[in-house]
């Protein structure tokens, strides 16, 4: 039986189901589920990300928290976190730039926050030499300063969507037609989550919500409003979302949702402002992610690391520089929000 096949039995059985309960299964599922199941990652896989693109994502993040570090005082042990953290190639590249850093290497406590154990095993390969340890959930964050990046993770965190009726809200829902799977909405209901989306839409408008990403974001903030310490958020997104975002991702193309499920790859736009009024720490203004990378440096590392390059190598090079930071590409699409104490100062590259 294939997870298509489970899931129209299911809501066959039970009735429709929330799209969060859908994104969970295709996602998770302990025998199905994509990242259970796939290799993910690189041009073999169904995307590419930014540590997967060039090394120098990595470093420059690696530096960004490294100076955070120091602004804090060094603390002499910290947690450094990456949350879905892929094959490990971000850790890998951000350890490996800041070691000229004094002392930060020794006072680095690795913790990856990952489900799957197919790409622990994959992350522990790439960390080999570094020990690294694993948690299933934010709550198992040691009690102590945290230094945390989370690329492209906020975005595969399940989401309900919900169309707007008057006052109500109907709850986008999958269920069955002609069986196969099929959208539909629930009966209009009150949302009080959702009241201060009444100003900004009208009927007919679909939002979406995302109670996990809130969830992660207020302990991971409290973490470091309680303790010190620094995060990146780094995702494709906006301020508030408006409009369906989600979709599916197979083979690098775009594919139906509801046609591939546990073989394609689920995300959505990230809503940074829902993430921000979940924070009891600071945050820095979203920044586009090709702002960021400019501000640290990321022409300047490209010069240096070209000159040892020529033929297809350099091209490639040239091309990974442009992919990261042209407004037309990721640099705009994706954007960049700091946490950090409420008495502190954001992390290098988002000061303004």
């Amino acid at each position: 039986m294939s997870l298509q096949e489970l899931l129209i039995a299911q809501i066959a059985a039970s009735g429709p189901i929330r799209v969060s309960d859908f994104m969970s299964d295709c996602l998770l599922h302990p025998e199905f589920g994509y990242y259970t199941t796939q290799d993910p990652f690189g041009s073999a896989g169904d995307f590419i990300t930014a540590p997967e693109i060039s090394q120098m994502f990595g470093e420059l993040l690696g530096l960004s928290l490294a100076q955070s570090w120091l602004d804090q005082g060094s603390p002499p042990s910290f947690t450094l976190t990456e949350f879905g953290p892929g094959r490990g190639t971000l850790m890998a590249d951000l350890l490996r730039a800041t070691k000229g850093v004094n002392g930060f290497h020794e006072a680095a406590n690795i913790v990856m926050l990952e489900a799957s154990q197919k790409l622990r095993a994959q992350q522990a390969q790439s960390l080999a030499g570094y020990a690294p340890q694993w948690i299933d959930d934010v709550s198992q964050l040691p009690a102590a300063p945290n230094f945390a990046v989370a690329n492209e993770f906020f975005d595969a965190l399940p989401i309900r969507q919900f169309v707007r009726e008057g006052n109500g809200w109907r709850e986008r829902q999958v269920g069955i037609v002609d069986n196969a799977l099929s959208f539909g909405l629930g009966p209009s209901q009150p949302q009080p989550a959702l009241a201060h989306r009444l100003e900004d839409t009208k009927d007919g408008d679909l939002i979406e919500e995302c109670a996990a990403s809130c969830a992660v974001v207020a302990h991971l903030g409290q973490n470091i409003q309680d303790y010190g310490g620094a995060a990146l958020i780094i995702d494709y997104g906006d301020w508030r979302s408006l409009g369906d975002t989600l979709q599916a991702l197979k083979n690098h193309t775009p594919v139906d949702p509801l046609v591939h499920a546990g073989q394609a790859d689920l995300t959505a736009h990230v809503d940074f402002e829902a993430l921000s009024l979940s924070l009891p720490c600071a945050f820095s203004r979203v920044t586009p992610q090709g702002v960021f990378l400019e501000r640290l440096g990321i022409t300047q590392r490209a010069q240096a690391l070209a000159q040892n390059m020529q033929g297809e190598a350099l091209n490639s090079h040239i091309l990974a520089h442009k992919r990261l930071t042209h407004p037309e590409e990721m640099g705009n699409l994706f954007k960049v929000m700091g946490l950090y104490p409420n008495e502190g100062s954001p992390p290098a590259g988002l000061e303004a």
